[in-house]
């Protein structure tokens, strides 16, 4: 196998020149993206950036305007993607179930329509924690039992590739950490996990790699960590001195090129390039024990999202 072949193989979902226009308005303009097997992979933007009509793209629920889109290996324009579509799972954003169906119905529904085993929906559901109310009818359900239910859908067929659009809506702080607990454990199974939110924080700390789309482009592709480094936005950090090693702190730092220091009720932030980290910790050295705490904020998420768009 040559080496373009391995690479070609390691990829679970490739995009290529990918565009959708509507008229002249360009939704997706030239996509380039490439997720790997097995990856925990972010999609964000703001409303319009055109996030969920890549995901339809994906899907191969619409057709793309321009470009070449494969999922598992397997063109979505082609004959054989029906047949791999039966391994991909979707939670779209908006949800729409039949009120009179129970879980458990709801969920043998889903599984005929996609050919999967009607045997797995008990045990889909209790697996999102819904094991216990399969019999209920799903009117009776809150916002976040229905997202429960639309994520155990998604489940069936035992998907390779899950796509997941906003599904941490409705669900409380308990619920989300035990959704992501699952895609820890799917995406160890190699399951390939591309999912888009509006609450970053949520995403920060468990994505491999994301992408921030605006105005129908991928704006930059990365980890967290390499975003970071990429844009290079300043770091602050708070420390507090005892009052008679200000004056000196001061000292220290005025020598340090594009440093900022504030005092706010007795602590002090100090704003700093990137590259001036190491030099603004070594300044702090010969404070000793006056340095009484010290804690260093990195660009979150949202930092590296706004500054993007600035």
């Amino acid at each position: 196998m040559t080496n373009s072949s391995k690479t070609a193989a390691s990829v679970a979902v490739a995009l290529q020149g990918v565009s959708k226009h509507y008229g002249t308005v360009r939704a997706v303009d030239g996509v380039d993206l490439a997720v790997q097997r097995g990856e925990l992979f972010g999609l964000i933007g703001h409303n319009g950036a055109g996030k969920s009509t890549l995901f339809k793209m994906m899907l191969g629920l619409i057709p793309a305007t321009a470009g070449d889109i494969r999922v598992a290996g397997t063109s979505v324009h082609g004959k054989d993607f029906r047949a791999t579509r039966r391994k991909i799972g979707y939670l779209p954003e908006n949800l729409v179930l039949y009120d009179n169906l129970s879980a458990l119905e709801t969920m043998r529904f889903f599984a005929k329509l996609k050919g999967a085993d009607l045997d797995s929906c008990p045990g889909l559901l209790q697996r999102v924690g819904l094991g216990d109310v399969g019999k209920r009818a799903v009117v009776e359900f809150s916002k976040g039992m229905r997202q429960r239910l639309g994520f155990a859908q998604a489940l069936l067929g035992a998907p390779s590739v899950l796509f997941l659009d906003e599904p941490s809506n409705g669900l409380d702080p308990s619920a989300i950490r035990d959704f992501y607990a699952q895609l820890r454990e799917l995406r160890e199974q190699g399951v390939t996990i591309v999912i888009t939110s509006h609450i970053l924080a949520d995403l920060q700390e468990r994505v491999d790699r994301l992408a921030i789309m605006a105005g129908g482009k991928i704006q930059a592709v990365g980890s967290v960590h390499a975003l970071r480094e990429q844009m290079d936005l300043p770091l602050s950090i708070a420390l507090r001195v005892e009052p008679s090693a200000l004056g000196e702190l001061k000292t220290h730092l005025q020598a340090i090129a594009g440093v900022d220091l504030q005092v706010v009720e007795g602590e002090v932030v100090v704003r700093c390039p990137r590259p001036a980290k190491m030099a603004v910790l070594a300044a702090l050295s010969p404070l000793g024990a006056r340095l009484v705490d010290l804690h260093i904020h990195e660009p979150s998420l949202e930092d590296l999202f706004f500054g993007l768009r600035s």
